[in-house]
Order: structure tokens, then sequence, then C-alpha cells
């Protein structure tokens, strides 16, 4: 080239270029140790793992007196949790709603043709109680369905921003009783009353013991401990029997009590499920 040595274009030789060495062995003190803070928090009913998660990026979340504000932080998990004052602020400002959900209206996400029972909480369907917050609309942020009652079922379901409730009420190991009054037509097989307490199976799977009582000959009265999908019209099929009308009276400790189809309360303070 002009004004000096042309440069070497060619790549440089297998020979020439600088070995690879093989990676070191993890020291395994590099290794992450523990349980996710969000996930031992969770399982002691403190919050919500998203909750957790949002705690800790604000840094409202110590353990063992240090403030820990990276996601995914594992510790022992008989680890000393506290949070920050901030943080029981913000969680004493999450509500629980009770509504009698009407036929109609679809539990959770909307399907064709179907309206979420969430657009039932309004200002005007608020049975008012002594005590009660003022409702705001912010209050339907986050709001989510803990359980389900299908389209043509009716009665108690439960709307919380709470996570320490929705993980009582539907998580793997809730044991809340639902209760239940149940219509029916048709005519129940030999032995169907002790098949529908305890000896059916769904998907495959064997149904916890039921409580089921019969109230007459086309009214019966079951308490469980699942919630299965369209549980009770699938136990009822199974013994020959057509659910015609399903209304939820009770969950846990909490009753639906004489609020109207279609209006909704507040969950008192002295309440618990």
């Amino acid at each position: 080239m002009r004004g000096g040595k042309a440069r070497d274009a060619r790549p440089l030789a297998r020979a020439d270029r600088a070995p690879v060495l093989p990676r070191p062995p993890r020291d395994p003190a590099d290794v992450p140790e523990g349980v996710r803070l969000s996930k031992v928090m969770s399982e002691r009913a403190m919050c919500s793992r998203r909750e957790a998660d949002l705690w800790i990026e604000r840094g409202w979340v110590f353990v063992n007196g240090e403030q820990i504000s990276e996601l995914g932080s594992r510790i022992d998990p008989n680890a000393e949790i506290s949070i920050s004052k901030e943080a029981k602020l913000d969680q004493a400002k999450q509500v629980t709603i009770l509504l009698n959900k009407p036929i109609g209206y679809v539990s959770g996400q909307p399907e064709a043709d179907c309206k979420p029972a969430v657009t039932l909480i309004s200002a005007e369907s608020w049975v008012r109680q002594s005590g009660d917050p003022e409702f705001k609309p912010w209050m339907l942020r986050g709001l989510a369905p803990a359980g389900r009652l299908d389209i043509d079922s009716t009665g108690l379901l439960v709307f919380t921003q709470d996570g320490r409730i929705a993980k009582k009420l539907i998580g793997e190991d809730s044991l809340v009783e639902k209760e239940y009054l149940v219509r029916v037509s048709g005519e129940m097989i030999p032995g169907g009353l002790k098949l529908l307490q305890h000896g059916l199976e769904l998907d495959g799977k064997p149904l916890k013991p039921a409580w089921v009582k019969q109230l007459n000959e086309d009214q019966l009265h079951f308490i469980l401990k699942e919630g299965k999908k369209r549980q009770i019209r699938r136990m009822c099929e199974l013994v020959g029997l057509r659910v015609i009308g399903l209304k939820r009276v009770r969950i846990g400790r909490v009753k639906l009590g004489d609020l109207q189809l279609g209006q909704w309360r507040f969950l008192r303070p002295d309440e618990s499920f």
C-alpha cells in the first residue's frame, strides 16, 4: 500500500490464537443457598409473593435486622423477618369485598358474552356498615376473586387485594370450609348419599370427604374443603342428579347473611375466614 507496508489481512493461524482455557469449576461458596425471601414471606402468611417483591424493591423488608432490597435474595428459612411501618400501612389499606353474585356473571376473566362479577362492585350496590372506609375507585385495582362460582351459581364470592387472604382461601393447602345449598332434579342412585360424602373421584383423583345432608327430595346441603371446577354439579351427575340451583352461603367463618343479589360489603375488621 502507498505510504507503508501492506498490512497482512490473513487471519491468524490457529496456532497463533490465544488458547481457550477451560473454565475453572464453580466455587460452591458462589452458589446461592437458602430459600427465596419472597417465598418464605408467603409461606409465613406475611403477604403474597408479589407483595413481598414490591416491598423488597422499596426497601421495606428486614432479615435479622438487615435491610434487603435485592429481588431474588435467598435467606435461611428460619431467619427473623420484619417489615417497615410503610409496609404495614400499605397492607392495612388493602380491602376485601364480599359479593352476592347473581346468575349470568363469571367470577374471574370475562368469557364471550359474559360479564365479570367485579363490575357489580360500585357505590350504588354497596351495603354500608359502621366503620367502613369510604369506597373509592382505586380499591378495584388489584382486586381479584379468591375462589370461583360458575356462571349458573349464586351466593358468596370473595374479592381481595390481600395475598394472605387469597392464600388462605385458595392456596394448595387450604382447608377452609365452603357451604352450599343445592337444588336438584332426578333420582339418586342407591347409596348415592354415601358416595357424595366420600367415595367419588373427579379427573382421576379421589375427592376429599365432604359433609352432605339431604334436606328433602330436591334439596341437598353441602360443606366442602376443596373447590374443583364445577365440583358439586359433577358430583351430583355421578349419582344420577342434575343441579338446577346452587347457592354458596358461607366461606370459613364468614356468612353471606342478608346480602341481596348483586349487593356487596366490606369484610369487617372483626371478621376472619
